[in-house]
């Protein structure tokens, strides 16, 4: 018997080991795929989610709540299996020892469902309030530290201390209400079990009249500790549940947000390109409510370069994203080389279409991997190439590392000027079919323009061409000039052209050029 005891315990040890090891190592593949899935959605997702959610709030999804669900399998489910065959076997033996006895322990079976199901009510929301008000101290967090140069310089470091003080007074009342809710449950649960023993003591009276053995009460005296303590387990764990409940109804929010643009039926691939751009009666507006485009029409030949100007707020940046369609427009239609872009992938159409915007962004990492954003076919040799092109080697080669060097975050360590470069160079090269600058050379200073410009003008040769530019000296020599006021085209025209009109362009120029 010893022997026989022996080899149970090496084998429930194995057992063990392998219900532990392969659960956890599910869990974590489960895990692992998810949060793939979430951030590959994420990517997807159309830039007008982006506009009104916080950065924050999306890294507490990726983060936080993933790892809430993260511990509940490494924490939860390996043991949760085995509580609850536990509990089935214990009531199985229970009722083969003593169904009358069994019924009287198992009085207490619905006040214990009535206390789970109030707790999980009542935790569900509290761990809800505790995720929403931690995911508005990551936002408010990125949002600081992104502008930390701003607000050092404006000395406003001890109101936003009192903002986040704010915050996270919140979050911590959230949390006190959570460990209320849980510091309740529990001790009931043990009220609950010391009941159901008074009860068995109680009826236990009966061994006295010899209707049940001695050895079957104290049997079920011991059964009955065993039965509340995987009930007890649980309701330990019952608050990882909540949480990670909470977190999976805020992931699972996430994962049904519509994905960015879809292919229509009628989808051409793959596309070659030319580069015409057309627009015909294109109305959009970014919140369906205030029209930010207004019955704008125009055409682009194939090889122009167009410029676009006008005051803030005209419609220009707007133009420019709806091209490589970043957003949808509510009316109208917008055609490459002939063909509705609704009507192009989506991949190829960006895959042509390269920016250089005002502000710019670069990842953290080094020059090189910068320059070609990490695609393999583009070579050191044309990276290069690319940068010698744009005026960028020049700096770039006078780093300690050189294209190794590496970049912060944003680019913190660059000049807007060094960063504008870097920007023309990644542009050119994935070698595009339409090129768009955006305020490209507001950063740069007048002799570093010079060279810019010099190396535009060989770029833009063969290419489809759009410069949005406050700065009209830079765009004189463009093909066509279309002035933009309050979402509408204005006048077209050469420069030559506008300037007789005597139009809004006219003053434009003369605003600039008093002298």
């Amino acid at each position: 018997m010893s022997l026989l005891l022996f080899l149970v315990l090496v084998g429930g040890f194995f057992f063990n080991y392998m219900q532990v090891y392969l659960l956890s190592y599910t869990g974590q593949r489960v895990i692992h795929s998810m949060r793939n899935e979430l951030y590959s959605h994420v990517l997807n997702l159309p830039l007008k989610f982006f506009n009104k959610n916080p950065v924050g709030r999306l890294v507490t999804r990726v983060t936080n709540d993933m790892e809430n669900l993260n511990e509940l399998y490494t924490s939860v489910i390996v043991s949760f299996f085995k509580d609850i065959f536990l509990l089935f076997g214990i009531i199985i033996m229970m009722l083969s020892l003593s169904a009358e006895v069994s019924l009287v322990v198992f009085i207490t079976l619905p006040i214990v469902v009535f206390a789970s199901m109030m707790f999980r009510k009542k935790a569900r929301a509290a761990y809800r309030e505790v995720r929403r008000k931690l995911a508005v101290i990551n936002s408010s967090l990125s949002e600081n530290i992104s502008g930390m140069g701003i607000i050092q310089i404006f000395a406003q470091e001890e109101r936003k201390y009192e903002e986040f003080f704010k915050i996270n007074s919140e979050h911590k009342e959230a949390s006190l209400r959570e460990l209320f809710v849980f510091a309740i449950f529990r001790p009931t649960i043990d009220l609950i079990y010391y009941f159901a023993l008074a009860l068995l003591i109680w009826y236990g009276g009966a061994v006295i009249r010899g209707s049940i053995q001695f050895g079957v009460l104290f049997a079920f005296i011991s059964y009955l500790d065993q039965f509340f303590q995987p009930i007890s387990d649980l309701s330990e764990k019952f608050n990882i549940m909540q949480s990670a409940m909470a977190s999976s109804e805020r992931i699972f929010e996430l994962l049904d947000e519509k994905d960015g643009l879809e292919d229509s039926e009628n989808v051409k691939e793959p596309f070659d390109f030319e580069g015409e751009i057309e627009f015909k009666n294109v109305w959009f507006s970014y919140d369906d409510e205030q029209w930010v485009l207004e019955d704008v029409s125009f055409k682009i030949e194939k090889g122009q370069t167009v410029a676009f100007v006008g005051a803030t707020g005209s419609g220009k940046t707007t133009i420019i994203s709806l091209i490589a369609r970043l957003y949808e427009i509510q009316k109208g239609d917008i055609l490459i080389d002939g063909v509705s872009i609704k009507d192009i992938p989506v991949k190829y159409l960006r895959q042509n279409v390269a920016s250089v915007l005002q502000d710019v962004f670069l990842f953290t990492g080094d020059m090189r991997s910068n320059i070609r954003l990490n695609n393999a076919e583009i070579t050191d040799e044309k990276v290069e190439e690319v940068s010698r092109f744009v005026n960028a080697h020049h700096f770039i080669s006078k780093l300690k590392d050189g294209y190794d060097s590496l970049v912060e975050e944003g680019g913190s360590t660059l000049s807007s000027g060094e960063r504008q470069l870097l920007a023309f160079a990644r542009a050119l090269a994935f070698d595009p079919k339409i090129l768009i600058l955006d305020e490209a050379t507001s950063n740069i200073d007048t002799q570093t323009e010079v060279l810019i410009q010099e190396a535009i003008e060989k770029v833009i040769k063969g290419r489809t061409t759009i410069v949005v530019a406050h700065r009209l000296s830079t765009i004189q020599h463009s093909d066509n000039i279309i002035v933009m006021h309050k979402g509408k085209i204005r006048e077209m025209g050469r420069h030559d052209e506008l300037l007789k009109q005597k139009g809004l362009y006219h003053n434009l120029y003369l605003l600039q050029y008093k002298e």
